[in-house]
């Protein structure tokens, strides 16, 4: 009787454990389907703000100016009698313009210079490396508003100061990919049997250093975001009819004990973008972490 008992015990131990593992993989999982949809959603606030905002961005309803979230005004009004939820889902293009942008300059030139410095390495890395070791003594934002007060405020100057302030971390990311696989045996062999150094780096190097530039690039997309709509509510970003979401938050600074929602709703937005993204770039690295492999 006693072995009877032991052996199921045994038999359903396995069983339990597997349905432990599957609870935990899906509440994990929860949270990367829920943060993709909310990126899909305000990418498609960007891109067909017509189709999802309910009124026009720029019509004054004078007989619901300062009014709280309603029916007919989900996220009420502000001081001119502006929709909230048309502000917020027209916004979010030129926030999102100012976060893909930025991270495909700073990503592409900050990849490339640790591209370079880290296969060819010497004087050139030298260079390269002493050039990031002055810009990454400077904090990104102040570097990012020092960049944005020079230039004026647009929304180009916007992206490239934002795209300035975040090649240092490209660039060190890249670089220290390229010397750990450019030493790896694959690579040796290849050089052995007579290949240029041009296709052993297009080939061989490149398609193996990539994830962590990707992984940082999703990562680093929020906190552009943040940089940006930081530049917009200091009064350095977007001058525009249609603000975008740093520049709704400076709107509604002055009307916090009276208009509450002015400022929350488009910070609530900020927050929920960026976190989805955070929680996407983990699930990216976890992927293709060898470590977790």
């Amino acid at each position: 009787m006693k072995e009877a008992v032991n052996s199921k015990t045994i038999w359903n131990a396995p069983k339990w454990n597997l349905i432990k593992l599957k609870i935990n993989l899906s509440a994990s999982n929860l949270f990367v389907y829920v943060a993709g949809m909310i990126v899909l959603f305000i990418v498609a606030c960007a891109l067909f703000p017509q189709w999802i905002a309910p009124y026009s961005p720029t019509y004054m309803h004078t007989e619901f100016i300062l009014s709280p979230p309603s029916t007919l005004h989900l996220l009420g009004t502000d001081y001119f009698g502006r929709d909230v939820l048309s502000l917020v889902v027209y916004g979010s293009r030129d926030s999102l313009i100012i976060g893909v942008v930025s991270v495909l300059i700073g990503g592409g030139i900050g990849g490339g210079l640790g591209a370079l410095a880290g296969y060819v390495g010497g004087v050139v890395d030298m260079i390269f490396m002493r050039f990031t070791d002055i810009l990454m003594t400077i904090p990104g934002i102040l570097l990012a508003l020092a960049i944005a007060a020079a230039l004026g405020p647009s929304l180009m100057n916007v992206v490239l100061a934002v795209a300035v302030s975040s090649i240092p971390g490209y660039t060190r990311v890249m670089r220290g990919q390229m010397m750990s696989i450019k030493k790896r045996q694959f690579v040796a062999a290849s050089r052995s049997i007579g290949t240029p150094n041009w296709r052993i780096l297009i080939w061989h190097i490149l398609p193996n250093s990539w994830s962590p530039l990707l992984v940082m690039a999703t990562i680093g997309l929020g906190t552009s975001i943040l940089v940006g709509s930081g530049l917009s509510f200091l009064g350095l970003g977007v001058i525009k009819e249609i603000p975008d979401w740093g520049a709704l938050l400076a709107q509604g600074r002055g009307y916090l004990t009276t208009g509450w929602w002015i400022s929350t709703f488009p910070g609530l937005a900020i927050t929920l973008f960026v976190l989805s993204v955070n929680i996407i770039g983990d699930k990216l690295r976890d992927i293709y972490d060898p470590k977790t492999k």
